[in-house]
């Protein structure tokens, strides 16, 4: 994790120089997010703590992304970094919108363009299955329409360092992208934080640093 109180830069390279020691298969790195009401938030407003400044942390991403590719790891997506064949799976098709459901108490599932979790209380949950009520179990997240599934493809698909495939998106939803965000991605790569190569849509490297802003076109 990176951007955490009074870190530096060079705590930061022996951090990433003593993980790679342990020869690890995947890797991520995070800035901190400060949460609201927490004890941190509370005593950094007050002076207490400090932050590295926005252009030390980003200093600090670009060593890990430095170091670690120097090393053999491949970065795939924007917090992601893995050897070889070692990306992770899951993540890589959360990031292209495909379905999957989660089975059990708490988890999680994304079908035909609908989010819904399953309670978290055990002793409910296995209640409602006992009496036959398992549709008492499901909690609705969110329903998509087509637009909402077109403009998430495309928040997800450039987390991806390679970025969103043109034609991967017209097989999806037939559409264009070019086309359908043409204002948009004009707006981005006037911007120099995308970049449209061949078949990819994909974030320049000031990108990188600002991809928040972005992903906000897409929201």
């Amino acid at each position: 994790m990176i951007g955490l109180p009074n870190q530096s830069l060079l705590e930061v390279e022996d951090t990433v120089e003593e993980i790679m020691s342990l020869e690890p298969e995947h890797l991520s790195v995070y800035s901190l997010i400060l949460e609201e009401g927490t004890v941190l938030a509370k005593k950094i407003e007050e002076g207490i703590i400090n932050l590295p400044q926005e252009d030390l942390e980003r200093k600090m991403y670009w060593k890990v992304k430095d170091l670690l590719e120097k090393n053999g790891y491949i970065h795939y997506e924007i917090s992601n970094f893995a050897k070889p064949n070692y990306e992770s799976k899951h993540n890589q098709d959360c990031w292209k919108q495909k379905e999957y459901i989660g089975f059990g108490v708490a988890a999680h599932s994304y079908t035909n363009g609908v989010r819904y979790s399953n309670i978290d209380n055990i002793e409910t949950y296995i209640q409602n299955y006992e009496m036959g009520r398992q549709e008492d179990n499901f909690i609705l997240q969110e329903k998509q329409n087509l637009q909402d599934m077109q403009k998430e493809y495309m928040l997800l698909g450039l987390r991806k360092i390679q970025g969103v495939s043109i034609q991967e998106f017209k097989n999806k939803f037939i559409d264009n992208p070019i086309y359908l965000f043409h204002t948009e991605l004009e707006k981005l790569v006037k911007e120099e934080l995308l970049e449209i190569d061949g078949d990819f849509i994909r974030l320049s490297k000031k990108g990188l640093d600002l991809a928040n802003q972005v992903w906000g076109e897409f929201i």
